[in-house]
């Protein structure tokens, strides 16, 4: 796997051979940031959420986002994150790698996040996570910022789940990308 653009562009990063985390294609990735561009600058704050290789929130970091918190349940996936993380000297104060599941973070952390990416296995449940970011009181996502979910193209998420309305879906082959924000 590649670094699409940025600081990092064309670096090559290391995914786990037995590829039971499915990482996001090249293409997807590149039509993701081209939509999310705009938003990042030097003071974005990234969580990828089921970050799997880190790719994403990579990306995020070569295209200049200042802060990416990466939640991952498997700890030997955590490993290759950090891995990644360090084969590109990226510093330790970019970056956050927390091993436990995504539900179980959400609860416990106090952070508020610009764009968040969620990307679970397919099977997953989305129902819970967009609860927890749409729930009037969470105070997740900035006023201004974007919730994002890569699901099957066969999914069909929700338009609205409590705060959050979704303002676009963008499908490409299997997989969809679902952009919500604060109503």
């Amino acid at each position: 796997m590649r670094i699409i653009a940025g600081q990092f562009r064309g670096r090559v990063i290391k995914s786990p051979p037995n590829l039971k985390t499915r990482p996001t294609s090249d293409r997807l990735r590149e039509s993701l940031f081209n939509i999310i561009n705009p938003r990042i600058n030097e003071r974005t704050i990234f969580l990828d959420l089921c970050a799997g290789t880190g790719a994403i929130g990579i990306e995020a970091i070569s295209r200049g986002v200042s802060q990416v918190t990466f939640v991952e349940i498997s700890r030997k996936v955590c490993g290759l994150i950090e891995e990644n993380l360090d084969n590109l000297a990226i510093p330790e104060s970019q970056t956050e790698i927390i091993c436990e599941k995504a539900e179980k973070f959400l609860v416990k952390t106090s952070k508020t996040f610009d764009i968040v990416y969620f990307d679970p296995p397919y099977q997953n449940d989305y129902a819970q996570i967009l609860q927890q970011f749409g729930e009037a009181n969470s105070k997740l996502l900035t006023e201004n910022g974007i919730f994002i979910a890569e699901h099957s193209s066969k999914e069909n998420l929700p338009d609205l789940v409590g705060e959050l309305r979704r303002w676009r879906i963008l499908k490409q082959g299997d997989s969809s990308l679902s952009f919500y924000e604060l109503k």
